[in-house]
């Protein structure tokens, strides 16, 4: 974990200078370029949370509907042994 952080600090030293972000109806901002590239990958965090999120709500929904329907137990073996004789 010490070496990442030292990485990212470094990166961090090394993009200081300031960048000017053009955005909508002729404004714009201007940040260090590692404030803006950070907000950028958050961003782009939270966007991909927000799209995952109703997938993992409905896969969850369905673990939560087999586990009612098989009851307690929700492997999917079958009981009795599995006859290996045949090849099978």
């Amino acid at each position: 974990m010490q070496p990442f952080f030292f990485v990212l600090f470094a990166f961090a030293l090394n993009n200081q200078d300031s960048v000017s972000l053009k955005l909508f109806f002729g404004h714009s901002w201007e940040a260090p370029l590692v404030l803006v590239l950070l907000l950028a990958l958050l961003v782009g965090v939270f966007l991909g949370v927000i799209v995952m999120l109703p997938l993992w709500l409905r896969a969850r929904r369905q673990r939560r509907r087999q586990a009612t329907t098989f009851g307690s137990d929700t492997t999917l073996m079958p009981n009795e042994p599995i006859d290996r004789r045949h090849g099978l």
